[in-house]
């Protein structure tokens, strides 16, 4: 979770020094979401399926920092050769697109074919409460329910759709949405990756087990900006919400000099990715035949 701390604030400091381009939506106070669930899937055989606030959700997946720095850097050491940028990553079982709603065809498509494999592979595809607006997540509720697909939605509920609050958008009750369908759903407010990955390995292992999907709700604070820096809330209401800090949560569980240890480790690897990263070079334009 430091990791993905510290990635998305060098991501934030490098676009505040004109150094990155084009745009990024990062995780800040959402890291236990992504450390919680991807702990339980297997990358040799599950799937994640991400959308546009993915950085988290691909380091726990790949644990490759590096790949991921370079390519929002542009070049051409990155996940996608400096070409896909913050939003479109693609790497082994790990997909992402920006576009809300797009991911969840993707998703269900992706479920249905490794039903047909048979090697009892998981995927997981990350939705944000925003995503609620569009009418394909309940077109993919429904296929998903009929075909007893082995998918699990995680909808991290930031309470945010960029600018709007959540009451002003989503009505009722969002698990509720999914148990129309037929959909067992759970939810949690927590910020400590301990609860989160309690109840994400059940329902990790209620979908592998059954061969069914599953819905779960994770009601969360982003303490960062939509995007690098268009961000309305009164500061003061985001500093209410630090004691939700997943890091200070689980940092207080740890001994002073294992803490310290983590974060050392986790300076130097993004140093020496940020290094590695400059001294590649750009990606190149794609050739057209």
């Amino acid at each position: 979770m430091y990791l993905i701390r510290r990635f998305e604030e060098t991501l934030l400091d490098m676009f505040s020094a004109g150094l990155l381009v084009g745009t990024t939506h990062t995780c800040i106070g959402q890291e236990a979401n992504a450390v919680g669930v991807i702990a339980h899937l297997d990358p040799q055989r599950d799937v994640v399926v991400s959308n546009h606030r993915c950085h988290g959700h691909y380091i726990a997946f790949t644990d490759d920092a590096p790949g991921l720095l370079a390519e929002v850097m542009g070049r051409e050491t990155g996940t996608c050769g400096g070409r896909g940028g913050s939003q479109h990553l693609c790497r082994g079982n790990f997909y992402t697109n920006g576009v809300q709603g797009s991911i969840l065809p993707l998703a269900v498509g992706i479920a249905l074919a490794e039903r047909e494999r048979g090697e009892g592979a998981v995927t997981a595809v990350f939705l944000g409460d925003g995503t609620l607006g569009q009418g394909t997540v309940y077109e993919c509720l429904n296929m998903a329910s009929l075909w007893s697909l082995p998918l699990l939605f995680v909808v991290e509920n930031n309470r945010y759709a960029q600018s709007t609050p959540a009451e002003l958008a989503v009505s009722g009750s969002i698990a509720a949405r999914a148990r129309a369908f037929g959909i067992e759903a759970a939810e949690l407010d927590s910020a400590d990756v301990l609860d989160v990955s309690e109840l994400a390995g059940q329902a990790v292992e209620r979908v592998r087990a059954r061969g069914a999907p599953s819905f779960l709700v994770l009601h969360t604070h982003r303490f960062s900006p939509h995007s690098k820096g268009d961000d309305t809330r009164d500061p003061a209401e985001i500093e209410r919400l630090r004691v939700h800090d997943p890091i200070t949560i689980a940092g207080g569980r740890l001994d002073h000099g294992v803490r310290q240890g983590i974060e050392a480790e986790c300076e130097r690897q993004l140093q020496a990715a940020r290094e590695a990263g400059e001294a590649a070079p750009a990606a190149g334009a794609v050739a057209v035949q």
